[in-house]
């Protein structure tokens, strides 16, 4: 796997996300690699405590959660990732899941609020590296298109 770790969004990406259209629903596709251990900033009150990268995202979900529900979130799928059937043999990840917001504002609305900003400090002390992949819902039924 890449040396290279995502855990934040560069700012072209994050551009590229807010010049698409804010008032269609999102499908994000998230997948996670935790660290070992957390790395949170030495200032903070959980450094050196020894939590791994899951305990780490869990804090996330516990204090992010409440503010994603607020704007319309829901997670639509969530799975243990197992194996790699295509793609590269040395790319693993911990957690997979897709979460649904009503619409892209929704999601800019979740990740500029002030309490979410504070618990955003807990995914990055948890994440090694991470894929967040915006999708445009579409009907589910036969085939693939």
């Amino acid at each position: 796997m890449s040396d290279e770790n995502y855990v934040d969004p560069s700012r072209v990406n994050f551009d590229a996300f807010k010049a698409l259209d804010r008032d269609e629903p999102v499908a994000m596709l998230n997948l996670v690699r935790f660290r070992e251990k957390a790395a949170y900033p030495d200032d903070h009150p959980l450094a050196g405590t020894g939590l791994s990268g899951a305990e780490a995202y869990a804090n996330y979900g516990r204090d992010s959660g409440p503010i994603f529900e607020r704007v319309g979130g829901t997670v639509l799928w969530s799975g243990e990732p197992q194996s790699i059937v295509i793609g590269p043999e040395d790319e693993r990840w911990d957690t997979a899941f897709v979460a649904y917001y009503p619409s892209a504002g929704a999601f800019l609305e979740m990740v500029t609020d002030p309490d979410y900003r504070k618990a955003v400090i807990h995914r990055q002390a948890a994440v090694q590296t991470s894929r967040l992949i915006r999708h445009k819902p579409r009907d589910a039924g036969k085939g693939f298109a």
